[in-house]
């Protein structure tokens, strides 16, 4: 498989995008990979890149997006930080990806057992990860069940795993209400945003409607 050019990016949609890394982590989850011979994606990408999606995930060791997605050198902008979540430079990225550099697809990537996501739940303080873990707070709050102060905690895997789900939400209407660029790209129909949480247990990510 080549890498891409402007000319197969340009024949892109943003639901061929997306279907794309759908197929892509259908291949991962059966341990096949496309045919890709990276040195020469490496030459071929060297005077410019075409990617056709950007995706915001977690700094997590075991979700390294182009892997998971079975993409290769020039296909996907990666944004990692920890708990995937968003603010102004990460914004900026997701913005340079898509409005100058002509990805089709923002996915949001969370994923299970997210360490991150666990240090919320357990209000932990150390450095500067207070300020980034109180950003995954609203997701741990918006999580009403259980009730029980000692059930919300990051012990609890199914509650993580909810607030997973609702950080990915949280964070993808944080992009529609803090980047005008991105909500006209989406209405205009040139991209789609869209959620997904990943499985570290069985390598299969879950698109969310």
């Amino acid at each position: 498989m080549k890498a891409h050019t402007k000319e197969t990016q340009s024949t892109m949609t943003p639901q061929k995008a997306l279907q794309f890394l759908k197929e892509g982590n259908e291949r991962f989850q059966k341990n096949l990979k496309a045919n890709r011979n990276l040195l020469e994606q490496v030459n071929d990408t060297s005077k410019g890149q075409f990617p056709f999606a950007v995706v915001l995930s977690c700094i997590d060791s075991r979700v390294p997006a182009e892997l998971v997605f079975d993409q290769g050198i020039g296909d996907i902008f990666s944004v990692r930080v920890a708990g995937n979540i968003v603010n102004d430079d990460i914004l900026g990225s997701i913005e340079y990806g898509c409005k100058v550099a002509g990805s089709l697809a923002v996915i949001v990537l969370g994923h299970t057992a997210c360490g991150a996501v666990k240090g919320a739940c357990d209000d932990v303080k150390l450095g500067n990860i207070t300020t980034l873990l109180s950003k995954i707070k609203p997701a741990v709050n918006a999580v009403k069940e259980p009730t029980e102060a000692a059930n919300r905690v990051g012990s609890n895997s199914k509650f993580v795993d909810e607030v997973v789900h609702k950080n990915v939400e949280i964070s993808m209407n944080e992009i529609r209400e803090k980047s005008a660029v991105l909500t006209e790209m989406e209405n205009n129909n040139e991209i789609v945003i869209v959620g997904a949480v990943y499985n570290v247990s069985s390598g299969k990510i879950e698109f969310l409607d």
